[in-house]
Formats: structure tokens, C-alpha cells, sequence
């Protein structure tokens, strides 16, 4: 029984106080005089009255006072006397409740205790019925003992104040639960024991390792678990399992429980035929191919469930949205077959007449009402609605959504649909200062949101600086341009970047630029969107190693090799994204696919594409879906196209993939894992004559860095296993993300050939790697924490290195704050 419910029985316990009346037979009234009203006004206490001047009054007409003045709820005790012609009637007002205060409550809450209260009408302000508490205190016993805590009690001290108020105190003795000693089945001989108590959720005995488990009896899990064995038995076939009996015995203590189950398993049955009777709207044969039932299978019970909520659901989708299917079972014990009979009852097509929301405080109707697939006027599908309730659910700014569908009065085929939604934040107006193991200091001002003033549109203002880059931004995006979803969308930036800052070897990269996109959707899954860019970039303070030397001496000034590089280009872009994800933000379920190709018009100075493919698959484990696991992977590849007199056109080395962070490979510091610069010197001899002489090819030395380069090709895998976080509340479970990883991947140059350094002698060759290998790969796992603050999202990484390779640098803790996901 609920808790308020429990409580709330106290009330139609509570009886009436015993009043007297000083009257010695009929008489007229002349006057009525009502004494000791204090708060209560004497107009307010004569409508109760069923009498009035000039009525003749007998005990018949007193009892009748008497009770209509207790049912007001005001009154402790009445007394009505007479005075000649005059009614007296002398009354006692219930003390007015000043405080409630609890005491010891650590099972119920505060908040549920009351609510309960109020139920009962037991608040604030409020007279308090002192034969109420009684029955209050009972009910609240009664909790403890359906939780197993037969010791606990529960007590209502009033203390009275001046001007007759009181203050409401209840005392809780909670105890300790009993402890389940032993469960015993009786009766069972196809499962063992110990198979059908794992099954259960009340367990006994259980190892001291296993802190976790719960062994404390309680009545609802009791009544639980007797319908898991159930089905656990009627899954299987046994239709005419029975549970015979259900003893629970007690200790003199009161401290130990011992619960006995004594059942009949029967014989399994299968299924002899399957049929269908009723109107099926023409649908029969579609229904009769996909039905999970089959002749000759056993009987499963889940499949039978299944099979009524498939059928519902299929109708559903024509506007039948309340079908009755039942399923009628015809037992043949002899030859323990069943024939099932699915009798279908579609009711009448139901028409959608409003579609309403709530809970969008910040987002227009407007916004939400774009993405609902359910139209008004139309019939109601429970596959748009469903629809509905994933594209709503995906957007960034909407935590959760869910919707009912309410019947309307005397209309038989007509609901409204109510979409409840859960907002969460968007984005923020921000200055702040923020700190990250790789990033160090970092400030940064703007506003981001991904739903300006509720109109579902993107703006972005923003001004970062951290340790290896200063960056602005303004974007813009319309996800529905038009009304038929086309979005529309710009960005100009401007960025100073340092690579040696960021664990890459030392250049500076000036950059600016301007954008416009736009896409349109397919379906209701996929997606295309196109872009044009102008970039601006600007090398300086390189230092140009082997690998890019190609690229540097076609682009750089020979009069004066110092100086930086200056590259204009224009970008073209398209991309293909389909997502079927149940949340924008931390989802559990469905998938989500982004391919993209970029690449220079060829009136650019540097000529290159770059692609990638971006892949998530989350799996729920249960159906709550709190646990989840997840595959991903990425792909890239990037080249140049074309020629330069004569040399061929590569990637420019800024554009590389890079790899190692929290935001892909954790475990391994930021853009570590990757080739490494390549340096390669001439040696020379002094001559007689004192002048310096070249020495062979052969004789070169070589120096590899420790710092990364990044590579044009990329592939990095992972898998994580998704799980409750604990110790935080229902309203912090899509806000906080923890999860167990494996990181796999790697980085690596296609244009890199050993080959090319195979006149060196044995000592310098060894030094070099095959930075052209994808074998190469690192691998890590770790556990990590996930946090939407309100300063901005936080990750924290613990991670051990399962794979790595020389000049690889790890980190077992990291963190970053105000970084995006």
C-alpha cells in the first residue's frame, strides 16, 4: 500500500467527541448565543446551525446540531444548554497547527511524510483532529512492517502554545530491518534452488564481497518475486504452474525472516495451433507472417505479451490507438498442447483534436510543434508519436519528453496529446576562468546557445584563450530556415594557434575566415548539408622537418627561407548525418552516422580533401536503459590532389589528424599519438686547407622528436560500458555520465617511406620508426566521468595504458573544464 495511502486512512478512523445537552424537553427558540469562538466567525459557525429563531427544538433537532457543527472540522467539543427561550451553545476549538517537524525518518522523506499529511488534512494552519493521529501513527507502523522493520515506532508529540496552537511532532524509532534468514522452494524438481533464488530480488546469505546486495525482507519484493517465478516457469512451458501456498515466519526477535514457497510445476505445454478471430482491418495476413507464434513451439508466456502488445501497437498505427486483444487459451492435458485464440477487438478510430505541451518554459510551441510528426485533425499513430517524441528528445536542449493521450468527455473517438517536456541548458552567457591538465589556464567570455531566446536557433559569440591557442567566434545556424527544415547557417572566426603549446612541433598558425552552409533532411533520419568557406592561414616560426619538406620548399621563399607561408583557400564541404539516438545530449540508445568530405576549389594556393567518418552504437542493457554500452569508431584520410611544377600536392601538415586526450585516445596527453618530426643533418670533415667537406648521404645524422606531428589517416575505435552513477539524485541522472572504456587507435602517414632513408647507416636508421604502419596502434581503458556543470562541461579521465610506443607520453588522471564534449 502506497504511503499516502496509509496515512490517509487515518482520517476515516477518527470519531466524534462526546458532547452533552442541558435540556429538559421541546421548546421554542427565541435566541441563539454560540460561546468560546476564537477563531472562527460567528457567521461562519451559525451556517453549520440547522436551526433558527422560531424553530421548536427536541433532542431529535440537538443531536442533529451537534453533528453538523463536528463535521466542520473546527470543533474539539460541543455543549448545548438551555437559557430559558435561548439555545447556548458553548464549543472548544481544535488547536490550529503552528509546526510539523519530524524526527528520526531516514526510509521516508521529509517531502513524502507531508504530502501524506496533507492529504490527511493535517497542515499548517490548519485545526488538528486529535483522533486523526491515532490512526496516522498506525498507518505509518504499517509502512515499517511492509519494509521488514517489526521493531520500528512511530509516535505524534503536541505540544501546546499560547492562544490555543500547538506544535506537531512525530518521532520516528525506525529500528533495523529483519534480515531474511533462509527462502526455501518446495516442490521443484525441473529448476533447481539455487536457479530459481537468482531469479529473485530478496536474497539471504549472501558473501561479505558482496556489499551491494540487500537482505532485509520486504512485502512488495516478496509479491514481486512470487510473479518472477512465475513467469520464469510459464515462459517455459509449465501453463499450469501453481503457486500452492506462501509461508513467512518470524523470529521471537523479530530480527530474522524465514519465507517458504510451496509450488506445483506441472508439464510443459506446446503451442497446438494459432489462430486469429475478431477484425484485423484487412490485415490479417501481414500480422499472421510476423506473429512470433508459431505451431509445435512451447509455450512462453513473454511471447504471448509480446504478441497482444505487437498487435495493439500495429493498429495503432491506422488510428485504433485502444484495441483489446485478448488471448483465449484452449489446454488439452492429454497431449499437453494449448491452442491459443487472439480475439481482436480494434474499438473506433481515434482522431487527434489539440496537441499541447509542457514543461517548455524557455521554448516556444512553436519550436517543439515543428518537430512533432502527429498531426491535428488526423488519427492518432502511436508511430508518429513516438516519432515525435525522438525528434523532440534529440535536441540538445531537451533533457527528456514524453507524452499521453487524454480521452475527451462524452467523445468516444477524440483525445488531445499532451508532450511533457524537460528542458535543460543550451548554452550560457559566460566570463569565467577555466582549468584543464593539457589546457592550463584558459578564460573565456560570449554566449553560446543552442536556443536563442526559444526559437531553437544557434548563436555563438565567444573569446577563449588557453595555453596554446586564442580564438573568436561568431555562428549562426536556422535549423528550419524554412518550414520544410532547410537550415541555414554562417560563421566568421579568427584564431592564433601554437602548436608547440599543444604537444605538436613548434609552428604558429595565424588563421581567419568566413562560412556559409546550408542542408536539407532526406528522411526522418538522415540529413545532407553543404558549405562554403574562405580561409585565411599564415605559417611563421616553422621548423621545417623531413616530412613536409616537399610540401614547404614549393610554397616557401627561396631569397628568404625564414620568412612565413601565406595559403588563401576556399573550402567546399558536404556531409551525410543519420541519427535514430534517443537524446541529444548523453544518449542510451539508437545510433548516430556523420561522413564528410572537404576540399579546396583548385584555385586555391594548396590543394588537398580531407574525409572522415564518424560512427556510435548504443546498445541499452536494461530497461531502464541506466546501463548502456556503446561502440564507436572514426575514420579519416586526408591528400592533396594535383601538381606544383611537378610535385605532387600533399596535405598541409596544420590539417593533419591528431589524436590523444580526453576528446579521443584518453590516457594519452593531448595530440601525442602520431608520427614524430623526422630530422635529418649532413655531417662534414675540416680539410687540410681548413674548409669544411660534405660527407656522403650515408654519413647524415638523424634526430626524431619527441613531439607529434599528426598524420593524414586516422582510425580510432572504443567500447564503453555505460553505468549508473552513484550516489547523485533522479534529477542529476542526465546530467552526470559514468562510464567504463577501452580506447583503440591510431595515426599515421601514408606519404612516409623508409625507403627513403635506406642510405643512412644501421645506428641512424634504427632510430626511426614506420610512421607509415597502422599497426602502430595505442590502446587504453579507464574509467570516466562525464558533467553538465552550470560552469560549463567537465570530464574526468582515470586511465591505464594497454598499448603504446616509444616517445609515447601518458597521464593516468586528466581533467578538463569548460571544454566541449
Amino acid at each position: 500500500m502506497k504511503l499516502k495511502q496509509i496515512v490517509a486512512a487515518g482520517v476515516m478512523l477518527s470519531g466524534a467527541a462526546v458532547a452533552s445537552a442541558n435540556t429538559q424537553s421541546e421548546f421554542v427558540v427565541e435566541d441563539i448565543k454560540v460561546e468560546g469562538l476564537q477563531r472562527v466567525a460567528l457567521g461562519a459557525a451559525l451556517t453549520y446551525l440547522p436551526v433558527k429563531v422560531g424553530d421548536q427544538l427536541n433532542d431529535f433537532r440537538i443531536a442533529q446540531l451537534i453533528r453538523s457543527l463536528y463535521s466542520s472540522s473546527h470543533f474539539e467539543s460541543i455543549k448545548v444548554l438551555r437559557d430559558g427561550g435561548t439555545l447556548v451553545v458553548q464549543v472548544k476549538e481544535r488547536p490550529t497547527i503552528s509546526k510539523i517537524t519530524f524526527d528520526g525518518n531516514k526510509d521516508i522523506k521529509d517531502e513524502q511524510l507531508q504530502e501524506s499529511l496533507d492529504d490527511s488534512k493535517v497542515r499548517v494552519g490548519d485545526p488538528l483532529d486529535k483522533t486523526v493521529m491515532t490512526s496516522i501513527e498506525n498507518g505509518l507502523k504499517d509502512f515499517y512492517y511492509s519494509i521488514g522493520k517489526y521493531n520500528a515506532d512511530v509516535s505524534a508529540i503536541i505540544t501546546p502554545l499560547p492562544r490555543n496552537r500547538v506544535d506537531l511532532k512525530l518521532l520516528f524509532e525506525e529500528g533495523d530491518a529483519a534480515e531474511i534468514k533462509q527462502i526455501n522452494i518446495v516442490g521443484n524438481e525441473v529448476f533447481s534452488d539455487e536457479e530459481l533464488l537468482d531469479k529473485i530480488e530478496l536474497k539471504f546469505d549472501t558473501p561479505w564481497w558482496d556489499f551491494l546486495s540487500e537482505t532485509r525482507y520486504q512485502k512488495q519484493k516478496l509479491t514481486g518475486d512470487m510473479e518472477t517465478i512465475r513467469s520464469y516457469y510459464m515462459d517455459r512451458g509449465y501453463l499450469r504452474y501453481n503457486l500452492d501456498s506462501t509461508q513467512v515466519s518470524m523470529t521471537p526477535d523479530k530480527s530474522g525472516i524465514y519465507v517458504a514457497l510451496n509450488i506445483t510445476e506441472g508439464e510443459q505445454y506446446t503451442i497446438s495451433d494459432v489462430e486469429l478471430i475478431g477484425d484485423l482491418l484487412g490485415q490479417e495476413d501481414i500480422i499472421s507472417q510476423i506473429l512470433p507464434l508459431r505451431n509445435g513451439e512451447m509455450y512462453n508466456l513473454a511471447e504471448v505479451t509480446y504478441t497482444e502488445e505487437f498487435i495493439s501497437k500495429y493498429l495503432g498505427r491506422f488510428g485504433y490507438a485502444f484495441p483489446t486483444v485478448t488471448t483465449i487459451p484452449e489446454i488439452n492435458d492429454e497431449d499437453k498442447t494449448v491452442k491459443l485464440t487472439l480475439s481482436v477487438d480494434p474499438g473506433k478510430r481515434i482522431y487527434v483534436r489539440r496537441i499541447n505541451f509542457e514543461g517548455n518554459n524557455v521554448t516556444s510551441d512553436e519550436v517543439l510543434r515543428r518537430e512533432v510528426r502527429q498531426m491535428e485533425g488526423a488519427w492518432l499513430s502511436n508511430q508518429a508519436l513516438e516519432s515525435s517524441k525522438g525528434h523532440m528528445s534529440r535536441l540538445t536542449y531537451i533533457e527528456k519528453a514524453e507524452f499521453d493521450t487524454v480521452r475527451l468527455p462524452g467523445e468516444e473517438d477524440q483525445v488531445d496529446v499532451n508532450f511533457k517536456v524537460k528542458e535543460q541548458p543550451s548554452g550560457s552567457f559566460n566570463a569565467g576562468i577555466g582549468y584543464g591538465d593539457r589546457t592550463k589556464l584558459s578564460l573565456q567570455a560570449g554566449i553560446q546557445q543552442d536556443n536563442f531566446l526559444g526559437t531553437g536557433k544557434r548563436l555563438g559569440l565567444s573569446l577563449n584563450t588557453v595555453s596554446y591557442q586564442q580564438s573568436a567566434n561568431i555562428t549562426y545556424l536556422d535549423p528550419y530556415f524554412t518550414i520544410d527544415g532547410i537550415s541555414l547557417g554562417g560563421s566568421v572566426f579568427y584564431s592564433e594557434f601554437d602548436a608547440g603549446s599543444a604537444n605538436l612541433e613548434q609552428y604558429k598558425n595565424k588563421s581567419w575566415g568566413v562560412g556559409l552552409n546550408f542542408g536539407y533532411p532526406v528522411n526522418e533520419y538522415n540529413r545532407l548539408d553543404f558549405g562554403l568557406t574562405y580561409k585565411f592561414d599564415e605559417i611563421s616560426q616553422l621548423r621545417t622537418y623531413e616530412q613536409i619538406r616537399d610540401f614547404y620548399e614549393v610554397f616557401a621563399d627561396p631569397n628568404n627561407p625564414d620568412a612565413g607561408i601565406q595559403f588563401d583557400s576556399w573550402i567546399l564541404s558536404a556531409g551525410w548525418t543519420r541519427t535514430t539516438l534517443n537524446r541529444g545530449i548523453f544518449p542510451t540508445a539508437g545510433s548516430y552516422q556523420r561522413a564528410s568530405l572537404k576540399a579546396t576549389t583548385p584555385n586555391s594556393d594548396a590543394n588537398y580533401y580531407k574525409a572522415s567518418l564518424d560512427t556510435k552504437f548504443y546498445f541499452p542493457l536494461s530497461q531502464d536503459q541506466r546501463w548502456s554500452f556503446l561502440a564507436r569508431m572514426e575514420l579519416g584520410f586526408g591528400s592533396g590532389y594535383g601538381d606544383i611544377d611537378g610535385n605532387d600536392q600533399l596535405l598541409p601538415f596544420w590539417d593533419n589528424f591528431r589524436s590523444g586526450g580526453n576528446d579521443s585516445m584518453r590516457g594519452f596527453e593531448n595530440n601525442t599519438v602520431g608520427p614524430r618530426a623526422v630530422y635529418r643533418y649532413p655531417t662534414s670533415i675540416t680539410g687540410p686547407d681548413g674548409n669544411q667537406i660534405a660527407l656522403g648521404p650515408n654519413s647524415d645524422v638523424l634526430e626524431v622528436s619527441r613531439r607529434s606531428i599528426g598524420g593524414n589517416a586516422l582510425v580510432i575505435g572504443g567500447v564503453e560500458l555505460i553505468v549508473p552513477t552513484p550516489f547523485i539524485g533522479e534529477e542529476m541522472e542526465n546530467s552526470v555520465r559514468t562510464s567504463l572504456f577501452v580506447d583503440v587507435g591510431n595515426v599515421w602517414d601514408t606519404e612516409f617511406d623508409l625507403d627513403d632513408y635506406r642510405d643512412l647507416s644501421e645506428e641512424q636508421r634504427n632510430k626511426l620508426s614506420d610512421f607509415s604502419d597502422p599497426g602502430r596502434y595505442r590502446a587504453s581503458a579507464g574509467l570516466s566521468v562525464q558533467w553538465l556543470s552550470p560552469m560549463g562541461p567537465m570530464i574526468f579521465s582515470f586511465s591505464r595504458i594497454l598499448q603504446d610506443e616509444t616517445g609515447d607520453e601518458s597521464r593516468f588522471f586528466s581533467f578538463n573544464i569548460g571544454q566541449t564534449f
